[in-house]
């Protein structure tokens, strides 16, 4: 197959002629803002609310993993003093596995992947001033950053924050009596519904801004595969999310106002809340996992001079993925008791999501095949995307087959399963995507040396921390266990667990580079061209970083995004905004 001659319409019609470019616009209406308050606070502008939600997910990663590496120590060493702190009791350890899990799922995946990325390049992909409803956009990271407080907050009230697990199952977190523990858990559920909220408001934006403020000549089959991505995401969490808050507030009522869904005793049923929490928990594994993916697809075809194999493809196995994620959540219960004829149904629906998946990576590793390959700090996070996320995927089969899973589950194999699966979209997604649109971002190049001091780090201590943790999972240790010594008769792991937290702080150190890098570079950074990348997406044609209202003039859309090393063409890109037979200018910073 010639991936260039399936590109979708190459030649057209010329578009139709932009509209004028400048002053109030019928969907925003804002002008650019002069007091600080306005320009870095209360901003309606994408790309600013992009870099709030770009730095609140980053302070919280370093929070989440502060919480790791304090569990961690705890089962290299239990009850041994950890400086500063003393030794940790077991309500701690509750507290720290809670609060790591929930921080890194919501606090810093989805503000990271969805909120920073997907407000940054969503309008300047499809040659767009701004989001349809910037106002909307501002409340919702304002919703967001409230939420961030009061989970923050929640650590600091009497009884300290909530311990009863990420996934807050009753009965332990419908009683208070239980757990011990009251306003913690009434302000994590706070909390997670506020998240909720901030991200319903973003979801609305991100899919009316991409359907209706396209530029002249772009079709939706001409929007680069990150945001359909973005997109179909967004459609997932709009669909999933409303479950779990009615399962929030159902939960908060039972512990307030003496209701019972939950309790069986009042006629009510704990596994119910499983219900409703997994039918969003597995789909929001895909809300995470596409735009990661949608980062290695636009970095790909760059980074190996070739058009992308298989756009087709690709966006029809990401609707399918999505639809499919509805419909896989019971494999999280096959022990919680659920009706046994169940069980096979969602075995098979949960294996069969991996085929679009896979057709996916394929589609990026033939993008790969007879490429100039280019090894900048981006490509070999896209890379490493890859690489990782296969050791994830492949041995979510094994949580996916009821007959497996019922030996392996709570154990260590499904803490190493889960982070293979979410650390490759999450943090190789993100970091591949950060060297790449830092430039657009900032106006500066981040330095090559830092970034792959950085991406070596990363790549070697995520598998010290997590490889060891299949073995033990095999082996049959359970996790969420304060005190892994009272084990003992599954033998002596004690080397694994102080191999695994070798691991956590080589990781942590890892990311010193990138800070090092990231700050450094807002000052002493080579200045970034428009195009340093010669990329031919929309983003690339305003210049870095792009000002307020992004575009000079709204450009005019001519091609699908990914035409490299075309057939008779003097340069081996050809931006999108660009008639045939202009030449492009660009070169690399």
């Amino acid at each position: 197959m010639n991936p260039v001659a399936e590109a979708p319409a190459i030649r057209r019609p010329a578009p139709p002629a932009p509209a004028a470019h400048g002053g109030d616009d019928a969907h925003g209406g804002h002008h650019e803002p002069e007091s600080f308050w306005r320009r870095y606070v209360f901003s309606t502008d994408h790309k600013m609310i992009a870099k709030q939600y770009l730095f609140t997910g980053v302070f919280m990663a370093l929070v989440g993993g502060f919480l790791a590496q304090l569990m961690r120590v705890q089962l290299a060493s239990p009850g041994a003093e950890i400086p500063g702190m003393g030794a940790m009791h077991a309500g701690q350890y509750n507290t720290y596995v809670t609060m790591h899990g929930t921080t890194m799922i919501f606090w810093v995946a989805m503000p990271l992947l969805l909120g920073a990325f997907g407000n940054f390049l969503i309008p300047l992909m499809i040659g767009a001033k701004d989001m349809a409803f910037p106002r909307l956009n501002m409340l919702s990271y304002w919703t967001f950053a409230l939420s961030t407080v009061v989970l923050l907050g929640s650590f600091f009230v009497p009884g300290g924050a909530s311990p009863v697990g990420w996934t807050a199952y009753p009965p332990l977190s419908a009683n208070p009596q239980y757990s011990g523990n009251v306003w913690g858990v009434h302000l994590w559920i706070l909390a997670v519904a506020l998240e909720m909220v901030a991200f319903l408001m973003g979801g609305i934006n991100y899919i009316t801004t991409a359907i209706n403020l396209r530029a002249p000549g772009m079709r939706m089959k001409d929007l680069p595969l990150i945001l359909w991505m973005q997109i179909v995401a967004s459609v997932i969490f709009l669909f999933s999310a409303g479950p779990l808050v009615a399962g929030a507030v159902m939960l908060l009522l039972d512990r307030t106002a003496g209701t019972g869904f939950y309790n069986p005793a009042a006629g009510g049923d704990p596994l119910l809340f499983q219900h409703l929490f997994w039918f969003f928990g597995h789909p929001e594994v895909y809300v995470l996992l596409l735009p990661g993916l949608g980062i290695v697809a636009e970095i790909l075809p760059v980074f190996s001079r070739k058009p992308v194999f298989g756009y087709k493809m690709i966006l029809w196995s990401t609707i399918a993925t999505g639809l499919l994620s509805f419909v896989v959540w019971a494999h999280h219960q096959f022990v919680s008791g659920i009706d046994p004829r169940l069980a096979a149904p969602f075995s098979l629906t949960t294996i069969l999501i991996s085929v679009p998946v896979a057709v996916t990576l394929f589609s990026f590793i033939a993008t790969l095949w007879k490429g100039s390959i280019e090894f900048t700090t981006a490509m070999l996070f896209a890379l490493g995307m890859i690489a990782v996320f296969l050791i994830g995927g492949v041995t979510g089969i094994l949580n996916g087959s009821a007959a497996a899973d019922i030996y392996i589950h709570d154990t260590y194999f499904v803490v190493a399963h889960f982070h293979y699966a979410l650390i490759p979209p999450v943090f190789f997604g993100f970091f591949a995507g950060i060297y790449y649109w830092y430039p657009k971002m900032f106006g500066r190049m981040m330095n090559e040396t830092l970034g792959k001091l950085h991406f070596w780090g990363t790549t070697i201590f995520v598998n010290v921390t997590f490889l060891p943790m299949f073995v033990m999972g095999l082996r049959g240790y359970p996790r969420r266990v304060y005190d892994p010594t009272q084990f003992s008769s599954l033998g002596d792991m004690t080397l694994m667990q102080i191999l695994a937290t070798v691991g956590t702080a080589g990781l942590l150190l890892s990311q010193v580079p990138l800070l090092i890098n990231f700050f450094g570079s807002l000052r002493w950074g080579k200045v970034a061209g428009p195009n340093p990348w010669r990329a031919n997406t929309l983003e690339w044609a305003a210049p870095s970083p792009p000002p307020h209202g992004n575009f000079a003039a709204q450009p005019s859309v001519y091609r699908w995004p990914y035409e490299y090393s075309a057939p008779g063409r003097a340069e081996d890109w050809h931006p999108q905004h660009l008639p045939s037979g202009a030449a492009a200018e660009g070169s690399r910073s």
